[in-house]
């Protein structure tokens, strides 16, 4: 495993953690300069996140915030096949050998269980590595999010990503105030989808200590011409430092992180 960078240290205990999601080495350097306590590195964040490249993996090792990257290897349903998962084995080994903290998977039947023996495998080639395990929103397709957080609970994994079954983490606060009073401190419950400055105090009621955000904000395309011919899309966004920046004063005064 390669030697890894001076990470900052996590928020203390009974803080709010900020983790922010990023696709790109501009957005890697806005939430990491403006108060991100942990980074979700991410590509194509547009299909919902799939596996970084190295060299952005190395680019947020140099950060010294602490990185967790996807593992992904397509977008689409998380229902993988033998192949998928011996791509996703070796990502995680080329996160590892690049100095990150962990990565963020997961995988389901087509039931939308958890695929327990395909997360084992996975949950445990990342820790021999060295690697915390976060599972993401996959979580959420889970026809009982009660029983799925046992299954986590049980296989080992570090950190929970979840809406609370809603749309938005704002619409599933309930569910969140159930795997909250579930886990009982076990492992970690990860708020995500849709927070925002302006929604951040009514999802913290749930009890959950860590959120996860993108922070981001629509970006004009720099080239007309790449924009005529398909290359780049009207819709594209990327991190805002002024967000990051406001979602962590956010929390601080509500005594969050310090």
């Amino acid at each position: 495993m390669a030697d890894t960078h001076p990470q900052k240290p996590h928020p203390q205990a009974g803080h709010v953690l900020l983790e922010v999601v990023v696709d790109t080495s501009a957005g890697l350097r806005a939430a990491a300069d403006n108060g991100a306590d942990r980074i979700e590195l991410c590509a194509a964040l547009g299909e919902g996140g799939l596996t970084p490249s190295v060299g952005l993996m190395r680019l947020a090792a140099e950060t010294g915030c602490p990185t967790r990257a996807m593992i992904r290897p397509r977008a689409g349903d998380f229902t993988y096949t033998a192949d998928e998962l011996h791509i996703m084995h070796h990502d995680i080994v080329a996160a590892a050998a690049c100095g990150l903290e962990g990565v963020v998977l997961g995988a389901n039947q087509t039931s939308g269980a958890l695929d327990e023996a395909a997360l084992k495998s996975l949950v445990m080639h990342a820790k021999a590595h060295g690697l915390a395990v976060a599972l993401h929103r996959s979580f959420d397709l889970a026809p009982d999010a009660l029983e799925a957080l046992d299954i986590a609970l049980s296989l080992g994994i570090t950190t929970l990503l979840t809406s609370g079954g809603g749309q938005t983490a704002a619409q599933g606060v309930n569910g969140l105030t159930a795997l909250v009073k579930r886990a009982a401190g076990r492992i970690e419950i990860l708020a995500g989808k849709g927070i925002t400055a302006e929604n951040i105090a009514a999802i913290l009621v749930s009890g959950v200590t860590s959120v996860h955000a993108s922070c981001s904000a629509p970006i004009p395309p720099h080239d007309n011409r790449a924009f005529a011919l398909g290359y780049v899309n009207a819709g594209m966004r990327d991190t805002s430092a002024q967000s990051v920046a406001q979602l962590k004063a956010i929390l601080t005064g509500a005594g969050g992180v310090s």
